[in-house]
Formats: structure tokens, sequence, C-alpha cells
């Protein structure tokens, strides 16, 4: 049973949803109890889905009421659904002081797929992504970022539950590193959800400190957002490229490799019409891509409001297609789905003010990641 006392009645308490199994040893340790307490709890959060301390029997009655008084367990909740033709649901996520987030449900045949946010808007404003058009406000911690699962999980039961996760909502995932590593960690944790690092999926524009950081501390599948293959297209579509450049980038796939439970790094690249969809463009990337095992992923343009883009035209992505396969790049053309309501890759908006420049704000952030 879920506890349904209120947020503010709460939010001086520490939120248990923060901790993965290291973090909650710790804490465990720090009030002077035994460390496989944090199992037990776990366990009765993720695999009962208590919420309520009286009724974690194996938790003796001091223990219960200590974590009664300074403790609580709160997941956001969905605000609004929108639900596509195709199945697809996207989902309004409330994060509190009027933050909202969009998290995306996309079933298939023999699985599902939850697309999780990482950050209130985003702050590297690749020009072809609505997300990045509004803005950055604020970085979620671990319990609003696993809390996504959590209600994706309520809403659609047993028998639509989540089998596959992308850290590809809104947001750039890297750039908010501690939270997002302890999500993911609750994501593949046997006592939490107990998802294969297969099934679980981290993307980045390319921060590539945070990237040689990732490989000492996880190894969940790892998708890079491309999109050109030379680095002056990427600096006008992807800007942080103007900072870590594709020497660098690949650089740390290829390291990023030898931990990857894959073997081989996802590229996402959105075809825009007459800017990198050539057969040019395609032998450059095959050239760009030469020595790293590589799977590609065609992703045909979402158009926005006031966007300057078109989608590369069906003839032109298969040409581009073919160059790639050609060269022994497994290729794929993404499927678009839940377009009609907006829930397509790079269609994620919500209702995201940009509280503070831009500049700074990526800045202060990678500086925070380079300590």
């Amino acid at each position: 049973m879920r506890d349904f006392v209120s947020v503010s009645a709460k939010q001086q308490k520490i939120n248990l949803l923060n901790f993965d199994r290291k973090g909650m040893q710790a804490f465990f340790v720090e009030i002077g109890e035994k460390p496989f307490r944090a199992t037990q709890l776990i366990k009765w959060i993720y695999q009962e889905g208590e919420y309520d301390f009286d009724q974690m029997t194996n938790l003796s009655k001091p223990l219960r009421a200590y974590l009664k008084e300074h403790c609580c367990i709160i997941a956001p909740d969905i605000i609004f659904e929108q639900v596509a033709s195709d199945g697809t649901r996207k989902w309004v996520v409330e994060m509190g002081g009027g933050n909202k987030v969009e998290a995306v449900y996309i079933p298939e045949a023999n699985r599902a797929t939850l697309c999780v946010s990482s950050q209130v808007g985003c702050a590297l404003a690749c020009t072809f992504c609505s997300t990045a058009q509004q803005g950055f406000n604020r970085n979620l911690s671990t319990a609003e970022i696993i809390g996504q699962l959590i209600a994706a999980n309520q809403r659609m039961g047993e028998q639509g539950r989540v089998t596959n996760v992308v850290m590809m909502g809104m947001g750039e995932p890297l750039l908010n590193f501690d939270s997002v590593v302890s999500a993911m960690n609750l994501m593949t944790e046997d006592f939490a959800f107990g998802l294969s690092k297969r099934r679980v999926t981290i993307s980045t524009s390319g921060v590539v400190p945070a990237m040689h950081r990732l490989t000492e501390v996880c190894d969940v599948s790892m998708a890079v957002s491309l999109h050109a293959p030379t680095d002056a297209l990427r600096d006008i579509l992807v800007p942080i490229n103007q900072k870590y450049q594709l020497q660098e980038l690949m650089a740390a796939c290829q390291k990023y490799i030898a931990t990857s439970p894959r073997g081989f790094i996802t590229f996402e690249y959105v075809m825009l019409e007459d800017v990198n969809d050539s057969p040019a463009d395609a032998r450059a990337l095959v050239k760009l891509l030469k020595g790293i095992p590589s799977k590609m992923n065609l992703i045909p343009f979402n158009p926005f409001p006031d966007t300057k883009y078109t989608c590369s035209t069906p003839q032109a992505i298969e040409r581009f297609r073919d160059v790639l396969y050609k060269a022994g790049i497994v290729t794929t053309v993404r499927k678009t789905r839940g377009e009609d309501i907006d829930a397509a890759c790079g269609q994620l908006v919500g209702k995201v003010k940009d509280k503070s420049r831009r500049a700074e704000k990526l800045q202060h952030m990678e500086a925070m990641h380079e300590h």
C-alpha cells in the first residue's frame, strides 16, 4: 500500500528513493544500523511496492519508528496523459515547485520501453531539438528519475511492466551524473527493478569527461547523439561539440566499449533535409566510425513550431542507409512513435521556462563534473 501522506507534510524528511543500495547502506550505518537493512528496505519499496514503514515487518519496531519520523518514500505523480494512435503514451510528471517533465511509454509486442527525463529542460541547445529550445531549469533528483519508472509501472500494471529504459527524455543525463547513475543502479539492482544492463541505455550528446567517469562506475548500454560527420557541421547542430570535438568524442566511445554490456556504441543520427543527409555525409560518417564497433540509428526529423529544418525524404534516408550498410555498419531507420502527441524523438517540451542564462548553467554543470 502506498503511503498517501501529503508531500508538504513530509518535505523536510529524507526521501529514501534518493538512495541506491550503496547509498542506502551508508544511510543505515550512519544511524547505527547494520548495512543489510538496506537490502530489506529496497525489497519492500521496489519488489513489494510497500511505502508504509509500519508494514515492513522484518524491521525492528524502533527502526520503523525512526524511519517514520525522519524519512519518507515519495514518487512523483503523473498529472496528464496522452495516448497516441500507436499506443505510445506521453506522461506529464509533476516534480514540485511548478516543475514538470515528460516521460514516454512505448509498448511493443515483446517489450515495453520507458523514455526517462533527467533534467527539467536542457542546457545543450541542439538546434533541431524542441526540448532544447525551452532552456534549462534544474537537475532531477534520483527519486524524481527513478520515480518515473515507478509511476509507469503503477500506471500500466504487471501486464504492461517496463522492460527497457532509455535515458533519452528531457535533459542531458551526463550533466546530472550522480543522480542519474544512482537511478540506473536501482534499475539494474536485483533487489529493485532487476533490469538487464543491456536493457538500460544512457544517451549523451558527448560530455566527454563524464563519459570517461562513467566507465569507472557504471556499465549500462550507451547511445551517442551524433547527428553530423564533421566538426564544422556538428558545431552548429550540437553546440557542445565546440568544446569536445569528434576526435575526442570517438576516443571516449572507444574506451566505453571496453566496459559496455553490448560491446558496441549506438549512434543516433537525425535526418535533416539538405543539411546532413547526402551520400557524401554518409561516406564521411563511415570514415569517422572506422574501427569503432557501432550500430547506427537513423531518426527521421520530427518537426516542431518555428523550426528551420525539414525531414529528409524517404529516398534520401534510404540512400544514406545503404552507404552505411555497404560499409558494414549495422543501420536501422527508427520507426517514429507517438508523433501525433508530440512524444517522438526531439519533441519533448513540457512547461519549462529558461530561468537563467543557458551558457552559464552549462559551464557550471560541466565544472562540477570535471572536479
